[in-house]
């Protein structure tokens, strides 16, 4: 198992629960008029349920600036720094991701002293936001040139709104990525936020790379399928079924929160 991965979470399996930031100022559907008070507020909220519900980690992401872009503003960047310190837990990891700038991601968790990110830093696909290129080898020289070495990079390998442009399997990618874009973890996902991959595709992910990375479900993990999600990965991030009505931009819900634990635990 990762040398990273394994330092964050040594008892292994982890559930990570993300704290969708709202909307960001310049961004279509921000609400100027709660502020950025008003985004430090309500991540504090959620992440107070999501502590309390027992999730081992909390992820940052700024899940609310629809239409997403590949490149972040200086901007974003710095409000995201600024609540994700300001809205941070305590006692457990947390990590940061930028939609869909993976070099933003990295500097945030780097200058807030987040444990891992989360992006899309290998392949090519074509997407809802046009054709989308990425460069694991400038992402993890970045992360040495900032000292940042103990920060683990979890590899998104089955983006959302994209498709991969090429004719290899999952399985052939999965072990191509382990091998050339050495990452911290590999996240296999569904088609959109909130849609849950095939067990298949974990179970081609995970069988093409075996123990040199972990395997984690990425979307769609629900209180009523995570245990047979766990029975093939290596640990769950999970959004959209903790929420209000199970709705991808509402708050954290309490129960759910807790009902989700409880299945995954159980």
């Amino acid at each position: 198992m990762n040398e990273r991965f394994h330092r964050i979470f040594p008892s292994g399996r982890p559930l990570i629960a993300m704290a969708h930031v709202p909307p960001l100022p310049g961004t279509p559907l921000y609400d100027a008029d709660a502020g950025i008070a008003g985004l430090v507020d309500s991540l504090r909220q959620d992440v107070a349920v999501l502590v309390d519900a027992g999730f081992d980690a909390v992820m940052f992401c700024n899940e609310g600036d629809r239409p997403y872009r590949f490149e972040a503003g200086y901007d974003g960047v710095a409000v995201m720094a600024h609540v994700i310190t300001e809205a941070a837990p305590d006692g457990i990891p947390y990590g940061a991701d930028f939609l869909w700038d993976a070099s933003a991601a990295l500097a945030i968790a780097a200058a807030t002293g987040a444990s891992f990110m989360r992006e899309v830093a290998t392949g090519f696909y074509e997407s809802d936001m046009g054709p989308w290129t990425t460069d694991a080898g400038a992402l993890l020289r970045e992360r040495r040139r900032l000292g940042a070495d103990d920060l683990a990079v979890f590899m998104n390998i089955t983006p959302e709104f994209a498709s991969p442009i090429g004719s290899r399997d999952l399985h052939a990618i999965a072990r191509s990525a382990v091998v050339s874009s050495i990452p911290d973890a590999i996240l296999i996902s569904g088609p959109m936020a909130g849609a849950e991959p095939d067990l298949a595709a974990l179970e081609a992910a995970k069988a093409a790379v075996g123990d040199e990375a972990p395997v984690l479900v990425n979307t769609g993990a629900k209180s009523t399928n995570i245990a047979s999600f766990l029975s093939v990965a290596d640990g769950a991030i999970v959004g959209s079924d903790l929420k209000v009505d199970g709705y991808t931009w509402n708050p954290v819900d309490p129960e759910r929160a807790r009902r989700f634990v409880e299945a995954a635990r159980g």
